[in-house]
């Protein structure tokens, strides 16, 4: 068996950035990160390079940002009046679920003064070049449930059907 549309997949990453700092460690977690290959749930450039593997198998994967978290946009960046998060104490790093036009969208705030907040809808990795090590520690048929939903449920996490009628 090997990784194909239809797996689930197990692995385990560090992520570096595109100055070679570790920002995430899926080891530190002792579970491995779990998708349903091949419907969206992971970024296309790691996917792509994840294709065909089996369990076992460790690579590098580098990732631009086309592939990865996209351009960073400049007019996601917004500066507010201080008004607006009034008893909220907003901080640079913090997040926020703004309503805009389109719906609810995560925003972090990048800038504090006594006037305004400037916060930012971009993926923190937009706009970057991310390196992923990678190491492919299970895969799986996906479950009929996984497969009409697209993704994984928690129930069913760690190794198939869990009190499900046939």
């Amino acid at each position: 068996m090997h990784i194909e549309k239809d797996i689930v997949v197990s692995i385990h990453y560090k992520l570096f950035d595109d100055q070679q700092q570790e920002i995430e460690n899926s080891y530190n977690d002792d579970i491995p990160m779990q998708y349903l290959h091949g419907h969206n749930n992971l970024i296309i450039g790691l996917e792509k390079e994840l294709e065909g593997k089996q369990p076992g198998d460790r690579l590098s994967v580098t990732v631009s940002p086309e592939e990865g978290y996209g351009a960073y946009e400049e007019a996601m960046k917004q500066q507010l009046p201080s008004s607006d998060f009034e008893g909220l104490n907003p901080e640079v790093g913090m997040g926020f679920t703004a309503e805009t036009d389109s719906g609810p969208m995560p925003v972090t705030v990048t800038e504090v003064t006594e006037e305004t907040v400037t916060v930012d809808g971009n993926h923190p990795f937009a706009g970057k070049t991310i390196r992923f090590e990678v190491e492919v520690t299970e895969i799986r048929d996906a479950t009929p449930t996984e497969l009409e939903h697209g993704h994984l449920h928690s129930g069913e996490c760690c190794g198939g059907d869990h009190d499900h009628e046939h």
